[in-house]
């Protein structure tokens, strides 16, 4: 599919009920949210504004995305669920982004962000997915991440080591949050993890609808 078409489809995903306390038109907050978890720099964004005749400064921007607080929706069923966790940098600082994604349909199911990753890391992140969706009976595909396996054991779930395959698609998803980390430094510089967490939830709701 286009980048056009990708940003030209419905945006119902998006919450607005912010807006009322916005001197924004809601269709331009729309647009700059879009474009922005889409890969348009946050700089860019404004540009873009700007020329649809607005003036908002990068901080608005990055605001509209935090107060929409877009996150993955619940009640899905998979088969087979891919799980990994990739090391990300914010604000100078390591932390250890956790996703689960369904192979099938390429559509993320749950993301967190850690300071570190640890068995119990892994298993409150399986707690959740396994709350949010119905997957417990699913086959859960890991790398070598021992944390992971180690998790997954404990929680009593099926799964199998598989590096290739259909654990490609959330090889997907890091690639994609990988290049956006330039992006990163614009918004998270001077912020802490929970405004990264936000970002990354908020990408992954523009990923399952893009």
């Amino acid at each position: 599919m286009a980048e056009t078409d990708r940003l030209s489809e419905c945006t119902e995903w998006i919450d607005l009920d912010f807006v009322e306390r916005e001197r924004t038109p809601r269709e331009l907050i729309e647009k700059g949210i879009r474009h922005h978890l889409a890969g348009l720099s946050l700089s860019n964004t404004v540009i873009l504004l700007e020329e649809s005749g607005v003036k908002r400064s990068r901080t608005a921007v990055h605001n509209w995305i935090q107060k929409a607080d877009l996150q993955p929706a619940g009640g899905e069923s998979a088969d087979r669920v891919a799980v990994d966790q990739k090391s990300i940098r914010v604000n100078d600082e390591e932390y250890w982004l956790y996703a689960a994604v369904d192979p099938e349909t390429n559509r993320i199911l749950h993301t967190r962000l850690f300071p570190t990753y640890t068995i119990p890391i892994g298993r409150e992140f399986l707690t959740e997915l396994c709350e949010k969706h119905d997957v417990s009976d699913a086959v859960f595909l890991v790398d070598d991440a021992a944390d992971l396996a180690g998790a997954l054991r404990r929680e009593g779930l099926e799964y199998r080591v598989e590096i290739h395959g259909y654990r490609n698609q959330v090889e997907r998803v890091f690639r994609e949050v990988q290049r956006r980390i330039s992006s990163f430094s614009n918004c998270f510089s001077n912020a802490g993890p929970q405004t990264a967490e936000t970002w990354l939830q908020a990408h992954a709701v523009w990923w399952n609808h893009a």
